[in-house]
């Protein structure tokens, strides 16, 4: 029996007590597959089995509690100008190993992350094709799993011109999908599906399942450096393939042997806030490579960004223009006021004219005549605010790559330690240099754009800059590895909601907990307090707004909202001002993809807790308990909740009641939200 016959579900069952070696011959038997290496979790909730057809296919299948979630799934890969490494493998060595170390975060959702797992590596070889070697790495957590592939060096295999990976996860029980297209023109940013997993055609990652008994699994890839970004394509029925993104003009990723390529991880749990509760993605990335980074700073600002949204302001200079001197003052003493460390600008720099898709005019040195870098730099110093900086690049990396580091010693000499870059291009539209020296056209997730976006974030860490990546590759984890890469953006943000066609639904923060933010922080751009578009209104109440703080995690986040708008908002700007960016632990207490979701945040400094809900456009209650607070302590519950009469398609939906209440750890609040709705809570420790 060959694997290629063997990829949907077998439907095969492990007798009720049987030694390893009795299953593993039952399996062979019922499967035609041979099991040729086997692990388990630290706990024994997954298993992997490892398994060669009579062609010597190379597969993998996954169990859970003895239940088989992954049926027998294809490794392998297609190359250029060999033949592939698909059939005729055997195996030449096992090895398993077991971990468990704890590693503290400089910033993030907790302060301290635990990493137990088992490690299973396979070598194996082709002998029909010069001996070529290549090793399947597993590692198994209690609540998912990662493989990579590792290639040594070796003669008959120095370059991989890689065209395809054959790598498949064969999903055994039925399940509904929450996803997100790949591979069309605007990037990662559609609205997110939900449909059966038999109605997915093409996916970006990561992709969220429920299958009908209840169990959630979300599909990603980890540590992605080098190496084109994968696509989960539905091949048939429930079998899922990856996919890479593409090259326009050669194989999808060219290596020089030896190194290993990204992990690709599936995260395995009982409930859905348990999707969120993983750390493999972070685990599964290499530690610290900065050194000392206590130069990166999560904070808070506001900017010159939601006017041009709205069409009162421009980037390019002109009548309307907004990075001026003048309305940048304004920004800057509103900051100071109102305690936020950073203002963003937009727009300050020359080439704007016709920027879109092109980028061939921008500067990353030269302002417009009418905005005065250094000046404001100074200016905001005095008040203790950072200008945060914008590098807008139009897709155009082969114009950007050479005024990098001439646009970063700028800004390091004018005290800017915070870039928000921009790859606005439609997707296959980007431009890289090519080895001729020509630029050429690519895909926003190819190979040669991960390169780029990697030396960006190492040319930035030389000038102590943090980056906030906006149209970016997606987040794969590396915010371990390279601390100074904060956030990014990767989904459909606040902005869709000024101009979108349509905006954001009242269920899109709801979705985005269980899918893009499971790969991490998301600058979202939050707290449009007016609920005012670009002559629409938004899909959300007000104390929604202040809930996407807690909710949607970024180490920098932005008051999005006009600065006038705030200044009639002040009571409810106030939890604006309060929520931390940085925590020491985080719970989700309730959740379920598309329709709601309450986390709370222990604040890493003060040990106060905030609390965020929100919801689809169903009104919901939700009882919590409050055993995540100290016990014994008593605590102010500062409340933020939608009034009475809230709703976000009337007018209503800026009705909003601030409460206060004394609370302990023995006690339990309702949480009752509008449709579109949500509440946020400061728990301050008395």
């Amino acid at each position: 029996m060959t694997l290629t016959a063997t990829t949907a579900t077998i439907g095969w069952a492990p007798p009720a007590v049987a030694a390893a070696e009795t299953l593993d011959a039952a399996y062979s038997q019922a499967t035609g597959l041979a099991v040729i290496a086997t692990a388990e979790s630290p706990n024994k909730v997954l298993s992997v089995k490892v398994l060669l057809d009579n062609d010597g296919r190379l597969s993998y299948a996954i169990a859970r509690k003895g239940h088989e979630i992954i049926a027998p799934s294809r490794l392998g890969f297609i190359l250029a100008d060999q033949p592939k490494l698909d059939r005729n493998f055997s195996v030449e060595k096992t090895a398993t190993s077991a971990f468990d170390a704890t590693w503290e975060q400089p910033w993030g959702e907790w302060q301290t992350i635990r990493d137990t797992h088992t490690e299973l590596r396979v070598d194996v070889v082709q002998t029909k094709y010069d001996n070529r070697r290549m090793t399947v790495v597993f590692r198994l957590f209690d609540d998912g799993f990662g493989f990579r592939y590792e290639f040594p060096d070796q003669p008959q295999l120095k370059t991989l011109k890689i065209t395809d990976e054959l790598t498949e996860f064969a999903v055994s029980d039925k399940a509904t999908a929450y996803w997100n297209v790949a591979g069309e023109w605007n990037r990662e940013e559609y609205i997110i599906q939900k449909t059966p997993l038999a109605e997915v055609s093409e996916a970006q990652t990561p992709m969220t399942l429920k299958t009908d008994s209840g169990l959630y699994m979300s599909f990603h890839e980890a540590a992605l450096i080098d190496y084109a970004a994968i696509w989960m394509r539905r091949v048939d029925g429930q079998r899922l393939k990856t996919r890479l993104a593409p090259s326009s003009i050669g194989p999808n990723v060219v290596r020089d042997a030896p190194f290993p390529t990204p992990w690709r991880m599936v995260i395995v749990t009982d409930n859905a806030p348990d999707l969120y509760h993983s750390h493999i993605l972070l685990n599964l990335n290499e530690p610290n490579k900065l050194g000392d980074v206590s130069w990166v700073k999560p904070f808070k600002y506001v900017g010159i960004w939601w006017d041009m949204h709205l069409g009162t302001k421009t980037w390019e200079a002109g009548p309307k223009h907004g990075a001026t001197t003048e309305y940048t003052k304004k920004y800057i003493d509103f900051a100071a006021k109102h305690g936020f460390r950073g203002v963003l600008v937009e727009g300050w720099n020359t080439g704007w004219e016709d920027w879109f898709a092109t980028g061939d005019l921008f500067s990353f040195t030269e302002s417009y005549p009418d905005f005065d870098l250094p000046a404001l730099s100074a200016y905001a110093k005095k008040k203790g605010v950072h200008i945060v900086g914008h590098h807008e690049t139009g897709g155009n990396a082969a114009h950007y790559e050479p005024q990098m580091d001439a646009g970063f010693a700028l800004y390091q000499q004018n005290g800017v330690d915070a870039v928000k870059t921009g790859y606005v291009a439609d997707a296959g539209g980007a431009k890289v240099m090519g080895a001729d020296g020509k630029p050429y056209y690519t895909w926003n997730d190819s190979q040669d754009m991960v390169r780029h976006f990697q030396k960006v974030t190492e040319t930035a860490a030389k000038y102590h800059i943090a980056i906030n990546t906006h149209e970016p590759i997606k987040d794969t984890g590396l915010r371990r590895t390279y601390p100074n890469w904060v956030s990014r953006e990767g989904q459909r943000g606040m902005e869709y909601n000024a101009w979108g066609n349509p905006p954001n639904p009242p269920e899109h923060e709801a979705n985005l907990v269980f899918t893009r933010m499971l790969s991490g922080p998301m600058d979202f751009t939050p707290g449009v307090l007016s609920l005012q578009g670009n002559g629409k209104p938004i899909y959300s109440t007000k104390a929604k707004q202040l809930a996407l703080y807690v909710v949607l995690y970024s180490p920098i986040h932005m008051a999005a909202d006009l600065i006038e708008n705030y200044e009639k908002e002040m009571p409810a700007f106030q939890f604006i001002k309060d929520v931390p960016t940085d925590w020491a632990d985080t719970k989700m207490l309730n959740g379920e993809p598309g329709d709601y979701a309450t986390l709370v945040r222990l604040d890493k400094h003060s040990r106060d807790w905030y609390l965020g809900a929100v919801t689809d456009e169903e009104a919901r209650s939700l009882d919590i308990a409050l055993d995540f607070l100290t016990p014994g302590k008593t605590y102010e519950a500062q409340i933020y909740r939608d009034g009475d009469d809230a709703d976000y398609r009337t007018d209503a939906r800026h009705s909003m009641q601030i409460e206060k209440r004394k609370v302990t750890a023995k006690d339990r609040l309702t949480l009752k939200l509008a449709p579109g709705g949500g509440q946020a809570i400061r728990f301050k420790a008395l």
